[in-house]
């Protein structure tokens, strides 16, 4: 049995190392039982375990194991609350760290059915899926907005495994970086920072209106931006299902690519918060190197950039708000920025607009591929449930969230479309949403 997250170590796949230490750290869960109401994983571990007397971890069955892993949906709100990881304690206890050990050990031993791997394949592929929706997105939205339960959405998930019961994001007929090289160029008179931005797979394909008005309020306010030297999918759909392999050539190329950017004096920013976790946390564990570690210290969240902006001496953001004003503002923190350690910045950002904001913590349990697959779909509606109520008992003018596939969840479940907070602060400055 060995403590091993590393996935160059030669046990990181080895299946009888890997269950030893699935039986280790169930064992410490179970003895503290802090995370029960985080994620589906810990109430079906202290299931199987409270069958025996003894509570002994090691008597549950591999399946059993595996029913634990495949209820974890990443969002790393538990590592967020344990007392037992490695920088706190001697037991170094690595719960999603472990969960991805599991899934990859899996994959790699055959252990994934074909239903499961053809699900990937369809959603993980997220440049070529979207590269193609959005040159025929008239007839790709049909299908995506097509009511959940009818007929057509049953087909889909029969030939892919994505729920007919999901709401799911319809396709722009414009992506972002062709906006981006159409747009007039503007020159900004009183430098305060350049950046480049890595789009995402949401806004470039989805929701380019997030990047539209990122890019606006950051050039309002001195920030110089161009398009990051490679928008490629940051890789999360193929690490989130036990693809190293796959996930390891995806980020390798986007590190070289990035560094060079960082090289050239710029930083990275990022509108979706899976994917700037992804390149500060996973790029250095799964490639390593001076371009990752370069990249992991250059990343930032949209709105990590420009609070540290404001808060920098010399530097500020422009106060003076022209456009819409809201008074009171829901925030919908998402896991993956809480999981980066950076506070609220997000919440603090729309509190300079005067708005009164309230943050909601509660989980969306989407994560892209796990909450859209159709055999976590009950489980996921039930996370996204309980999100809806606090979001309904908040009580604010609007919504926002700075995740696109948690606000898809929160408009699934209320009727209510909330925003990313950068065009919170592009309507109070007065910038008109494009099409």
């Amino acid at each position: 049995m060995t403590t091993i997250y590393d996935p160059h170590h030669p046990l990181y796949l080895d299946e009888a190392d890997t269950r030893k230490e699935l039986e280790r750290v169930y064992d410490l869960c179970q003895g503290c039982r802090m995370c029960v109401d985080l994620c589906p994983s810990f109430p079906t571990l202290f299931s199987y375990v409270d069958m025996h007397d003894d509570r002994d971890s090691g008597k549950m069955t591999p399946a059993q194991q595996d029913h634990v892993v495949d209820g974890c949906f990443q969002c790393k709100i538990c590592y967020v609350t344990c007392p037992y990881t490695p920088e706190l304690h001697e037991w170094a206890l690595d719960f999603p760290r472990l969960m991805l050990r599991a899934d990859a050990m899996r994959y790699t031993n055959g252990h994934i059915s074909i239903r499961n791997k053809m699900t990937t394949a369809v959603l993980g592929r997220t440049d070529a899926v979207g590269k193609a929706a959005t040159r025929s997105a008239v007839v790709a939205n049909v299908i995506m907005g097509s009511k959940p339960g009818s007929l057509i959405r049953k087909v889909v998930e029969k030939t892919s495994g994505i729920s007919s019961v999901r709401m799911l994001h319809p396709f722009a007929r414009q992506r972002f970086t062709t906006w981006f090289e159409k747009r007039p160029k503007i020159r900004v008179m009183k430098s305060q920072g350049d950046v480049v931005v890595f789009p995402t797979c949401v806004v470039e394909y989805q929701h380019p209106s997030i990047g539209h008005d990122l890019v606006k309020v950051y050039e309002h306010n001195g920030v110089t931006c161009s398009l990051a030297s490679t928008t490629t999918c940051c890789g999360a759909p193929y690490l989130h299902s036990g693809d190293i392999d796959g996930f390891t050539k995806v980020a390798a190329k986007n590190a070289s690519k990035l560094a060079q950017d960082i090289r050239a004096g710029k930083d990275i920013v990022v509108p979706q918060p899976t994917c700037s976790y992804i390149l500060k946390k996973d790029y250095v564990d799964y490639v390593g190197g001076p371009d990752a570690e370069l990249v992991s210290r250059h990343t930032y969240d949209a709105a990590e950039y420009l609070m540290n902006l404001h808060n920098r001496d010399g530097n500020s953001l422009d106060l003076e708000f022209t456009g819409v004003i809201r008074d009171s503002i829901t925030y919908h923190s998402p896991c993956h920025l809480r999981a980066q350690d950076i506070g609220l910045r997000s919440r603090d950002l729309m509190k300079l607009t005067g708005a009164k904001v309230k943050a909601v913590q509660q989980c969306s349990g989407i994560d892209g591929l796990w909450g859209l697959r159709a055999e976590n779909a009950h489980v996921s509606l039930q996370i996204a449930e309980k999100l809806a109520t606090e979001i309904n008992g908040a009580d604010g003018d609007i919504v926002a969230g700075d995740c696109h596939l948690a606000n898809t969840a929160i408009c699934e479940q209320t009727g209510n479309q909330p925003i990313h907070p950068l065009q919170v602060m592009a309507r109070a400055y007065g910038f008109i949403e494009e099409n």
